[in-house]
C-alpha cells in the first residue's frame, strides 16, 4: 500500500507505480468520489479510448416469458 501527503494547497501526488499501472498521463482528468470514510480517484478515459472495450462479451439475455 502506498501513502501520500496532502500539501498546504491540498494537492497530492499519485505514486509512480499506480500511475503506470493505470496509464495515467499528465493533464488527464479523474473523477473523485467520497465513499464512507475514504476518497476514490477514477481516471476518466476519452470516448475514443473506450471504443471496443466491450467487444466479445456475451450479450444474450434470458427474457421473461411475457417480455418476448
Amino acid at each position: 500500500m502506498h501513502s501520500i501527503t496532502v500539501s498546504p494547497k491540498f494537492q497530492v501526488v499519485i505514486p509512480l507505480e499506480v500511475r503506470q499501472s493505470l496509464g495515467i498521463q499528465p493533464g488527464e482528468k479523474c473523477q473523485i468520489l467520497q465513499y464512507e470514510n475514504r476518497i476514490e480517484l477514477i481516471p476518466v478515459k476519452k470516448i475514443r479510448a473506450m471504443r471496443g472495450f466491450l467487444k466479445g462479451i456475451d450479450t444474450a439475455i434470458a427474457r421473461e416469458p411475457d417480455r418476448v
